[in-house]
């Protein structure tokens, strides 16, 4: 969408360790990438190195006059007005931090901010896995196009985020696509979150292996799946497992309104070989009635768009030509309906950069 726009926004990956800093045009980074350490215990020293670290990527630029500056925050937040709220990681964050007004006066240009889960949606959106998955259906003959998308980012935290039709769902009150606080499918008195993070992959590999009491990573329990580190394999693969099925939970909810394709990023995601099977499984599944029919979890059926058999079942096109009453008229059937869970192919970090760029552009010509 913006591949050939040559205006320039600045944007940062707030970790809480580190700030990365670079700049973005034409969907495509102009700047090396700036890192500066994280301050998260005093707030001027915080905004401090926001200023320097943004100031620095002006001067990489050059001259070239950046238009905005588009980024990812943790919150909660006032996202529409640039307020930061208090932060469970960043204890300097509490009362409410204008940071976006601080920084709009400091450089003089538009400031933007938004949650991870939101700008990863909008990026794949319009630079990642939706535009792809069309490119495929278009090569493989299909009418079959989308044209919505669920975001979801599997690591620390449960994010999510909507696209609709090339707009992002920010909601009226900056919640729109918040899925990490929907109620757990196993624990129905906790959020789908301390199932689908990284302490939840922790917590259920030692509750399967009781015999293992090392303090190991979901990287390290990947490895005890795949049998290149000693462990409690089976214990290793349920862990994913779960976690696949209660996002899958969440996502049903979602996908009943949204009606998209879904794509799955962050640092867990790369671990989609023993998630995606379950997740996609449980979207699959059927729920009763009290006559005792039943029902798809889903109107539309769910492919694993990682599995090459699903892609080429997804990609068919198997709508037929149905004629109108009182004319010599056909119109085309779609009676089938379909969704499809990706990995993203471009990579969380830079979806999000791009759909922090995105966002920034959009808003301002719709000032305009």
């Amino acid at each position: 969408m913006y591949e050939h726009d040559n205006r320039v926004v600045m944007t940062l990956d707030a970790g809480g360790t580190n700030f990365v800093f670079t700049a973005i045009r034409e969907c495509k980074e102009v700047v090396a990438p700036i890192r500066l350490d994280a301050v998260n215990d005093n707030i001027e020293l915080c905004l401090q190195v926001l200023v320097k670290g943004f100031r620095m990527v002006e001067a990489a630029l050059n001259g070239v006059k950046p238009v905005a500056i588009s980024f990812a925050f943790p919150g909660p937040a006032d996202y529409e007005h640039g307020i930061i709220g208090d932060l469970p990681n960043f204890p300097c964050f509490r009362g409410g931090v204008a940071m976006g007004p601080f920084l709009a006066d400091t450089f003089g240009i538009p400031v933007f901010i938004n949650n991870d889960g939101n700008l990863f949606a909008y990026g794949e959106a319009l630079a990642g896995a939706l535009p792809e998955i069309n490119a495929k259906l278009a090569e493989a003959g299909s009418s079959k196009r989308y044209r919505n998308l669920l975001g979801l980012t599997l690591g620390t935290g449960f994010g999510g985020g909507v696209v609709i039709d090339g707009n992002l769902l920010t909601g009226d009150n900056g919640c729109g696509g918040d899925v990490w606080l929907m109620r757990n499918a196993k624990y129905p008195d906790f959020i789908t979150e301390e199932s689908v993070s990284i302490r939840a992959v922790k917590r259920v590999y030692h509750e399967k292996a009781p015999e293992d009491a090392r303090d190991i990573s979901p990287k390290e329990i990947f490895q005890i799946a795949e049998g290149n580190m000693d462990g409690n394999m089976i214990a290793a693969r349920e862990s994913f497992a779960e976690l696949g099925r209660v996002a899958a939970d969440a996502i049903i909810h979602a996908i009943d309104i949204v009606d998209g394709i879904v794509v799955v990023g962050g640092g867990i995601a790369n671990n989609w070989k023993y998630i995606f099977p379950a997740m996609v499984a449980e979207m699959n599944s059927t729920l009763g009635s009290f006559s005792g029919n039943r029902f798809p979890s889903l109107q539309i059926k769910t492919f694993d768009l990682t599995v090459p058999e699903d892609m080429e079942e997804f990609l068919k096109d198997n709508s037929k030509m149905v004629k109108v009453l009182g004319s010599g008229r056909e119109v085309r059937y779609c009676n089938e309906m379909k969704t499809g869970v990706v990995f993203t192919h471009i990579g969380t970090s830079t979806a999000i950069s791009l759909g922090a760029y995105a966002f920034a552009l959009a808003q301002i010509d719709k000032r305009n």
